[in-house]
């Protein structure tokens, strides 16, 4: 049998649309650009996107990872990741006598703000993600007296707020956008009040990614969806895939990771990707399936995308020289501000 041969009955359903986000590649041509107007090192505080391939690519670039603002020596660039921080890390990043530049997605940017305008006029904001989660750690941090996490359903009981007439909530971008309305659901019951964010927080990206899965899990036996485990929304996909109905769902970062044993009895593979996610890493999974008699590819296609988002506008400055005022205004090498 040669290497790309389909047989008979069995087939790929390809979802569409998958992988890359506008936000996720605008942060990593980032990096890219910043490599090489500024030459290395660049520093990125925490992984730029939740992506194991992507961040070890990157390092061959020469961008250094770290989790914590005070591990990159003064004078230097900091990046912050697509996933956004809390003003506090820019406070740090001034202190250490950082330029930074700030990769967060503008779709996070807009929770953030929303946080802001909320905690202003004195809402209690309940803000439905995932604990531990970078993004919910920023936001959070955004109005940390005003804000409470609810990380599902079951965490609604324990909810406590100052004046039921005043509260808001609010979501990390990633989430699966049933669970959620399932989360906001048991809030409005236990809160009649309970006021929705002017426009949908979770992404267009994450929505239509689930979207495409749900179509094709009904008609999958097995879905593959590529993307790293410290991925929320490619975890999502996942559970997405299981409620629409595929047998198995499995995340895998590459193909070499596929168990030929998931293919027993399985005549329809579903594949897609995390928004973080290189197509290239999809080819390697497509090429794996034909191998084994999976090459007979169907799109399943469930919206168009078209958003793209300009760059960080500090690339357009020269954060080297801005790196090395900030060391020299304050006589060289203090620690503290």
């Amino acid at each position: 049998m040669g290497a790309m041969t389909a047989s008979p009955g069995r087939r790929v359903l390809l979802a569409a649309p998958r992988g890359y986000c506008a936000g996720v590649d605008r942060a990593v041509i980032a990096v890219e650009k910043a490599l090489e107007q500024y030459g290395a090192p660049i520093y990125v505080r925490h992984e730029i996107v939740h992506n194991k391939y992507v961040v070890q690519t990157l390092e061959k670039k020469g961008a250094i990872f770290v989790e914590r603002t005070e591990e990159v020596p003064e004078g230097n660039i900091v990046m912050f990741s697509a996933h956004g921080v809390a003003p506090v890390v820019h406070e740090e990043a001034r202190r250490g006598r950082l330029a930074s530049i700030d990769a967060t997605c503008p779709l996070v940017t807009k929770v953030h703000k929303e946080a802001v305008r909320f905690a202003d006029e004195d809402y209690d904001i309940l803000l439905i993600g995932h604990e531990g989660h970078e993004e919910v750690i920023g936001t959070s941090g955004e109005a940390p007296d005003h804000i409470q996490l609810v990380d599902g359903p079951a965490d609604v009981a324990k909810v406590e707020v100052r004046d039921e007439s005043k509260v808001v909530w609010l979501s990390q971008t990633t989430l699966s956008v049933d669970e959620t309305m399932e989360t906001v659901d048991a809030l409005k019951e236990k809160f009649p009040q309970l006021i929705s964010p002017p426009s949908d927080d979770i992404c267009y990206a994450t929505q239509n990614r689930q979207l495409a899965v749900k179509q094709m899990g009904a008609e999958a036996d097995l879905v593959i969806v590529v993307g790293s485990r410290n991925s929320s929304n490619s975890k999502r996909l996942v559970e997405v895939a299981k409620l629409a109905g595929s047998r198995a769902a499995h995340l895998v970062d590459f193909a070499a990771e596929i168990d030929e044993a998931w293919l027993d009895g399985v005549t329809t593979v579903g594949v897609t990707s995390g928004a973080s996610v290189p197509e290239v890493l999809v080819e390697e999974v497509l090429e794996w399936l034909a191998e084994r008699g999976y090459g007979d590819v169907e799109i399943v296609k469930a919206a168009e995308e078209s958003i793209t988002f300009s760059l960080p506008k500090e690339l357009r400055r020269d954060l080297r020289e801005e790196a090395a005022a900030l060391v020299a205004e304050r006589g060289g090498s203090g620690t503290g501000a």
